[in-house]
């Protein structure tokens, strides 16, 4: 039985590409910058099931990934084999048939003339020893000697047959029509031959006639006859549907139907059922350079060893390329390796081939992971394995995942995202940040103040009146000890009191301001203010919770933001120009709500104010004016007399912005660092918590 050496060998399937192995948070965080840079859920997601995601212990692939692993296998098995091996195999074969006939022949004229050699040395022994002696002793070869006339024909045949052989033509199809007619001396070359051109029969009928690969194992004489019948039917109902004509087919399907493996309703289908039958020889034979091409055909045909039958199968060929001229399925491949192939395993590589580039095709068509619904997941597992299946079912998956996670929901305009994943989008960017904070040991703005009222932390202090009484008990204990030296009982005095010191936090109304003017986007910084927005009402909610956060984002008007519509802003939302004026006015309006504890107003820009209301009307003007620089400075005159403080963290160092910033801090007395985009949070957030956790000695 033949092997097929060209399948891929797969690793156990350990589940580990599994969708499960990537949960709906990490899908999520690993959109995360998609979704703050453009706002797009879908563009976001699209991005990720071509891309795919990786972290520290395993890697999702994207759907690009994917195909290309997809082609580069079907690449190796072009670079591996070479579909011309196919002739040298039935060359070698034939050669091994008429090598095993001569060492045949020479064998059975050796054999003769020993056994002549034997039976007259054994008469002459007996001549000599005396008639009587030898009669009891001779054998039954002795009694009927072989005749040396016999031995003569038996060598004057062998020289014939040999010569029969050095004649042979050197095409395998001379080489099979020759040995068709000739009568084998060796049992062994017989048998050889007939394998060989049973197997060929076989490859050629199979090809064509799913049906037959039972009836195919033994071909009778009556089972050709019924063969020769059946394809002569299947000719004149192809050569009536040529013409135009309406041919039986539900006759000719109640007749012959066993044939062909599978059911068909009409002619088109019975046309495409035997065009995809006959690809892979033809891709086979179209594969191949014209001269082996026509040496391999003749080699097929002469295997027939039926005239009509083959005269009946070149006709079917030729009305297929009349009435499918251009099949589909048949296609030349590049081969360009060096491996062997017999026929059964050449005509089965391409039939994997054409299935593996119809997949492909598949793949090419598909936009996004709804279209992944289309693609034959079952005959892709055949053809690749269980992983890469498992990893294209993962991308299928994506959003049910994040459906259910309640990340993202279906609406009219395709999906968006819901307040839960907006949360977890800031706790990532919060995260991040404290994690770069841990890796730099980012150390600045170092405030040591304590108080009354908050949570307990790990430092004490001696007790004074009005602390609360939060006794550490075992300092208390070696204070009296250490007072007193050893000895039992201990006596304790207020002196040796000590208390957990409290960590004081007030409650701050917060304004965070963000320029959305041009500039920020073309700049790469409205990413980092997004992610600041998000991180610090993500602190703010969590650690804070008496606390207060306003979003103002501004550039030609200042308007009022949510966390939840922050990931959605673009830059085509907004026209030309930074005004500050504005959104210092709303910032005002905003935290005038608040009249107790911390009010603060923190302002991110890369530029210097370009616009500002003058009545109802917003003048603009770049560089900007002596007019847009007082007016906004009005603004900030108004906030400090409300005593609100305005801390502005610059992501450029421009002339006129380090002079805007300065004359607004000497009104203000607020702070003004400059920070990168990258370092952007870790300062703001930091700055926010080292403020908030003061202590009071």
């Amino acid at each position: 039985m033949e092997t097929t050496p060209y399948r891929f060998r797969y690793s156990r399937w350990d589940g580990t590409q599994n969708i499960d192995a990537f949960t709906a948070e990490e899908l999520l965080e690993a959109m995360a910058d998609d979704l703050l840079a453009e706002g797009d859920v879908n563009r976001a997601l699209q991005r990720l099931f071509r891309w795919g995601i990786d972290r520290p212990d395993a890697r999702m692939p994207g759907f690009r990934e994917l195909l290309e692993q997809l082609r580069e296998q079907r690449r190796q098995l072009l670079q591996r084999y070479d579909p011309g091996s196919v002739l040298e195999d039935l060359t070698r074969r034939l050669e091994d048939v008429i090598q095993t006939e001569r060492a045949g022949i020479e064998r059975r004229v050796q054999e003769g003339r020993e056994r002549l050699a034997r039976a007259q040395e054994q008469q002459a022994q007996g001549a000599r020893e005396g008639e009587n002696e030898s009669a009891g002793e001779t054998g039954a070869e002795e009694m009927s000697p072989p005749d040396p006339a016999l031995q003569r024909l038996l060598e004057r045949m062998a020289q014939q047959k040999l010569a029969f052989l050095d004649q042979l033509p050197p095409d395998p199809a001379g080489r099979i029509r020759a040995l068709s007619e000739y009568e084998f001396m060796d049992p062994e070359a017989r048998r050889k031959f007939q394998e060989l051109l049973a197997s060929l029969q076989r490859q050629i009928l199979e090809q064509t006639f799913q049906g037959l690969q039972q009836a195919i194992q033994n071909l009778t004489p009556e089972a050709i006859s019924e063969l020769r019948q059946m394809l002569r039917d299947l000719n004149e109902l192809l050569q009536e549907h040529a013409r135009g004509g309406q041919p039986d087919i539900e006759r000719f399907k109640h007749r012959w139907g066993h044939y062909f493996g599978r059911d068909f309703d009409s002619v088109e289908e019975l046309l495409d059922h035997l065009a995809r039958q006959m690809a892979a020889m033809q891709s086979l034979l179209d594969s191949l350079p014209p001269e082996m091409r026509q040496q391999l055909e003749e080699a097929l045909d002469a295997a027939l060893r039926d005239p009509e039958l083959q005269r009946e199968l070149r006709q079917l060929g030729r009305l297929l390329g009349q009435l499918m001229p251009d099949n589909p399925y048949r296609q030349a491949q590049p081969f360009s390796g060096s491996e062997e192939l017999t026929l059964g395993q050449a005509l089965r590589l391409m039939e994997q081939l054409r299935a593996m580039q119809e997949i492909e095709e598949q793949l090419e068509g598909v936009r996004d992971w709804r279209d992944l619904g289309r693609v034959d997941l079952e005959r892709l597992r055949e053809l690749y394995g269980d992983e890469l299946a498992a990893q294209l079912e993962a991308l299928r998956q994506i959003t049910r995942l994040l459906e259910e996670a309640g990340y993202i929901q279906r609406t009219r305009r395709g999906y968006e995202l819901t307040p839960r994943a907006i949360r977890k989008i800031g706790q990532k960017a919060l995260r991040e940040i404290f994690q770069h904070l841990k890796r730099d040991r980012f150390g600045q703005h170092q405030i040591e103040r304590s108080g009354r009222g908050g949570e307990p932390i790990e430092e004490t202090k001696p007790y004074e009146f009005g602390d609360p009484f939060l006794l550490h008990l075992p300092r208390t204990v070696m204070n009296a000890v250490q007072r007193e030296g050893p000895g039992t009982p201990v006596r304790l005095q207020p002196a040796d009191f000590e208390v957990f010191r409290t960590e004081s936090t007030s409650r701050a109304a917060t304004v965070l301001m963000v320029d959305m003017s041009r500039s920020m986007l073309y700049n790469g910084c409205f990413l980092a203010a997004k992610k600041v927005a998000l991180a610090l009402d993500s602190l703010i909610r969590t650690q804070f919770p008496r606390d207060t956060l306003y979003i103002i984002g501004f550039s030609y008007l200042a308007s009022v933001l949510t966390p939840e519509e922050l990931p959605h802003i673009t830059w085509d939302e907004y026209n030309y120009g930074t005004n500050m004026q504005h959104g210092f006015m709303l910032a005002r309006q905003l935290l005038s709500r608040h009249r107790g504890g911390t009010r603060q107003i923190i302002l991110i820009t890369d530029g210097e104010p370009t616009a500002y209301f003058d009545g109802e009307q917003v003048r603009f003007s770049y560089p900007p004016t002596y007019q847009t620089f007082q007016e906004t400075l009005k603004e900030v005159a108004r906030c400090t007399r409300e005593e609100i403080v305005i801390n502005t963290f610059m992501l450029e160092r421009s002339p006129y912005l380090a002079s805007f910033v300065n004359e607004m801090t000497r009104i203000n007395k607020g702070r003004a660092f400059f920070a990168t985009p990258d370092h952007l949070g870790e300062y703001i957030v930091m700055d926010y918590v080292v403020n908030k956790r003061f202590r009071l000695r």
